[in-house]
């Protein structure tokens, strides 16, 4: 299409991209209140048949998601002429970021941590992208990653259309996920797969394995690890080597079960267990190689539950123990709650929680003695735990400090997408008109996630 076209009342402005199934225009028109483009596939003869199935997919796609991670569907048009006007969303695509890596630790990390709830948000809405890649992200001015190209997706409630069209594994050569070469297009874990790619890439300044041309080629990852970041770029910190090894697991079982513990680990990096992955200097020997590869022959799929279901079994779960004054009988009986939450999931993560209040001493007047009480509470957190006997990397351990420790809480969960929150229950004695100001109430009335109030037994006569 030419500038000053028009098409159902879209007036086409540019040409912003062309790519191998679709064509973007800028285009102005209607009453949308954001900038637009429209997306319209190749078609024709030459063009390979998936163009129209990727506008299928992405149209069913898009008009079932929603949230500030993904651009905003506005209008289609008809099967005999078909285009998707949808958000021009501004912003700098994590592709620019690459192309100047590799970037700091830190910088990578707070990329990782938006790509990754940006993920986990589609994920919640039973999407998989399977074609993550730097081009398809975009960090608006905010910071918060934006999701595009969903002509590839997977929606646990539609029809596979690409599935049923072609056993050839779809997506992007340098990002795809070892089970997609085989025809897996159901787990959620393979977008973590794609994002651990991304986070090497921005780490190391080259891809995790390179951009094979041949089936072979391509087949490798299913057995083969990359070189280890810190053997490639030494600046690259053991925590983050950890992370995006761990994603680069070639069996989905070996990685982090949900892209939110994904974030969680990249915006806490201190909590971050760092095991031999994390150490390595070198790719796995040849006998582990020969394994996965035996492994690999022998694979046989097997669906996994729609993706909600799957992260109903990996839940973040808070559980705010009030260090400060809980007695031991509403410790006992905050660990025995948490105890059996976390023994029905076996990749549940365990956040213990304190608040304690800003002091002239916490608020930096005296560092010594704020990192004292810091590791006071962190030692009784650690205690608290402790007989949980929860493998290190499953749980962590966080002091903050704020005069509302109700809000605190509540800033934590949203930031670290928590999917549920242990607390303990009011005193019995507390007055009816007093219960809303209560720290646990407030946090059961305004979180966005499951709260469970514990309450000691009463003491037997």
């Amino acid at each position: 299409m030419r500038a000053g076209e028009v098409v159902d009342g879209w007036r086409v402005e540019e040409r912003v991209h062309s790519g191998g199934m679709a064509v973007i225009y800028r285009v102005s028109g209607g009453d949308a209140g954001v900038p637009l483009v429209m997306k319209v596939p190749r078609l024709g003869h030459g063009e390979p048949s998936t163009s129209v199935i990727s506008y299928e997919v992405e149209q069913a796609v898009l008009a079932a998601l929603g949230g500030p991670h993904v651009p905003r569907l506005v209008a289609t048009g008809e099967l005999g002429n078909p285009y998707l006007v949808m958000e021009l969303v501004e912003g700098t695509p994590i592709a620019e970021l690459a192309a100047k890596a590799p970037l700091e630790p830190a910088e990578v990390a707070r990329v990782g941590a938006a790509l990754a709830t940006a993920v986990h948000a589609i994920h919640r809405q039973e999407v998989i992208h399977l074609d993550l890649k730097p081009s398809n992200v975009i960090l608006r001015p905010g910071g918060e990653a934006v999701l595009v190209d969903f002509g590839l997706a997977h929606h646990a409630h539609h029809p596979d259309l690409l599935a049923e069209e072609s056993q050839e594994p779809a997506g992007s050569v340098p990002y795809v996920s070892p089970e997609q070469l085989l025809g897996v297009r159901w787990d959620p874990r393979s977008d973590v797969f794609s994002m651990g790619a991304i986070l090497y890439e921005l780490a190391v300044g080259r891809l995790p394995f390179g951009a094979p041309t041949s089936r072979a080629g391509l087949r490798k990852r299913l057995y083969r690890d990359p070189i280890p970041p810190r053997a490639l770029a030494p600046a690259v910190p053991e925590w983050l080597q950890e992370v995006i090894l761990r994603c680069l697991e070639p069996s989905p079982a070996d990685r982090y079960a949900s892209a939110a513990q994904v974030a969680f680990d990249l915006v806490h990096p201190q909590q971050v267990v760092v095991t031999e992955r994390g150490r390595r200097l070198a790719r796995a020997g040849a006998l582990t190689v020969f394994r996965r590869w035996l492994r690999a022959a022998g694979f046989e799929p097997a669906p996994i539950a729609r993706p909600t279901a799957h992260l109903s079994r990996a839940p973040i779960v808070l559980v705010a123990i009030a260090t400060t004054r809980a007695s031991e009988g509403a410790f006992d009986s905050l660990r025995e709650g948490v105890r059996h939450l976390v023994a029905a999931e076996p990749d549940a993560r365990l956040a213990c929680v304190t608040v304690v209040k800003r002091t002239p001493e916490l608020g930096g007047s005296d560092e010594e003695t704020a990192a004292r009480t810091r590791l006071q509470h962190t030692v009784l957190l650690r205690d608290w735990a402790e007989p949980l006997r929860l493998p290190a990397g499953r749980v962590s351990l966080h002091v903050l400090e704020s005069n509302d420790p109700a809000e605190a809480i509540l800033q934590y969960a949203r930031v670290n997408q928590v999917d549920h929150i242990v607390i303990g229950a009011p005193p019995r004695n507390v007055p009816a008109l007093a219960l809303p100001g209560t720290v646990s109430v407030k946090v059961a009335m305004e979180a966005g996630c499951t709260v469970t109030l514990v309450r000691p037994r009463a003491a037997r006569a």
